[in-house]
This record gives C-alpha cells, sequence and structure tokens, in this order.
C-alpha cells in the first residue's frame, strides 16, 4: 500500500492504462476486462485489475494535469513495480485536417511543465515513447484494422489561456494536438527505466472548432482502449 494507492501486493498487474477521467476506468473495466475488481478508490481515483484475451491488466485514473500524473506514476512503478504504463486520454488537435475521433500513436511530447525545466537545470528535455511499446501499438492497430496517425504532442499545464495565437508555432513545427498529461509520463518512464507510451483520441479540434461531448469523452474512444489492453 502506498500513499495515494491503497492496493495490496500483486494487485496491480505490470502493464496498466492511464486515463485522466476514473470514470473511464471504471467504463473500460465494466466493459472490456473480464473478472476485473477494484484495487482502489482513495479520492475516488478508481483502479481495476482484469483479464483482456487471457492476459492480466489495470486501468487507473491519474486526475488532471502532470503533476497529478507524477505522483500515481511514482507510486505504480516505486511500490507495485508497474513495467509498462499506457495513458490512454483525449486531445484537442491543432492541425486542421485532424478530425474529431482520430487516434494518435504518441512519438514524443513537448510541454511547459514546470517540473521538467526543474530536473533538467531549465535545459530541454526530450521525451519520447518507448519504441517497442509503440511499435507493438502501431502493429496491433493494423490487425485491429484501426485507423493511427504517429507523431508529436505538446502536453500544457494550462487549460485556459488567454493567448489567441499560443498554438501557432507548435501547428508549424508539426505538432499534432494538446493535452495535459503525457510529458511527464515519458519523462519518469526514462527517469525510473519502464516502459511509457501515450495512446490519445481527438476530443475536439482547435482550429476549427468541432468537439465531442462530455458522455462520449468518458464512454466512448474505445479504439484506443482495445489497442492498449493488446499491448498487456
Amino acid at each position: 500500500m502506498s500513499l495515494h494507492i491503497e492496493a495490496k501486493s500483486g494487485d496491480i498487474a505490470e502493464t496498466i492504462l492511464l486515463p485522466g477521467d476514473p470514470l473511464r476506468a471504471k467504463f473500460v473495466a465494466d466493459n472490456l476486462l473480464e473478472d476485473s475488481f477494484c484495487f482502489n478508490k482513495v479520492r475516488n481515483m478508481f483502479g481495476y485489475t482484469g483479464t483482456y484475451n487471457d492476459k492480466r491488466a489495470s486501468i487507473m485514473g491519474t486526475g488532471m494535469g502532470m503533476a497529478s500524473v507524477s505522483l500515481y506514476v511514482h507510486e505504480l512503478v516505486k511500490d507495485y513495480g508497474v513495467k509498462n504504463l499506457i495513458r490512454v486520454g483525449t486531445c484537442g488537435a491543432i492541425q486542421e485536417d485532424l478530425e474529431v475521433g482520430q487516434v494518435i500513436l504518441v512519438t514524443g511530447s513537448s510541454g511547459d511543465f514546470g517540473a521538467n525545466r526543474s530536473y533538467f537545470d531549465d535545459l530541454h528535455y526530450a521525451a519520447i515513447s518507448d519504441f517497442s511499446l509503440l511499435l507493438d501499438a502501431y502493429e496491433a492497430a493494423k490487425k485491429l484494422n484501426i485507423d493511427t496517425m504517429q507523431g508529436p504532442i505538446f502536453s500544457t499545464d494550462t487549460f485556459y489561456d488567454t493567448q489567441p495565437d499560443r498554438w501557432n508555432k507548435w501547428t508549424e513545427h508539426g505538432i499534432l494536438a494538446v493535452e495535459m498529461e503525457t510529458q511527464i509520463l515519458l519523462t519518469l518512464g526514462a527517469r525510473y527505466g519502464v516502459r511509457t507510451l501515450s495512446i490519445l483520441t481527438v476530443s475536439d479540434n482547435i482550429i476549427t472548432g468541432k468537439s465531442s461531448s462530455t458522455q462520449e469523452r468518458e464512454q466512448s474512444y474505445m479504439d484506443m482502449m482495445r489497442i492498449a489492453l493488446s499491448l498487456a
């Protein structure tokens, strides 16, 4: 048992999916996992373990933002020995041709998280996904006939922003989308020597204004879940 996770030793699988929304974790456990049980309810950050295609897998919410993610990643790795951590979440596209529902296999993440600057003495660390997980996810998506796009994203600490042209420079440099968790996950994966990956679904397009509903964000986007669970 750790400070923020009440699971017993052995309750959590070596591969865990990490959505931001704990209700999304519950929805996936109820609909995709077999023989699942809840291993965590602390702060209502629900976590479940079950099987998918006869392979053991876990899923747990992390909350919003990189500070929250970093807390759970640290405890999952250091206290529970998790080896493969896969973010499954939503993002806002900043490329005009990206449609709502598009699955992105993240190759790396730029970002503005203060801890990353602190870790590297204000130098800029390139946070990249584990290549073996990325390749496995790409091949799994092809077998499942799920269309994916591969590329870099941006992780931010700021959801509401007053800069109207903030994303222009990132769009011009090929950044596909913006979200709030991936950069620190990939950084901590390198620090702790574990495999990390981020699989995202476009929930809205910041450029075109297209978006999906809150319920769709919670209960839809099962394609990325099936890809991620295939990696267990």
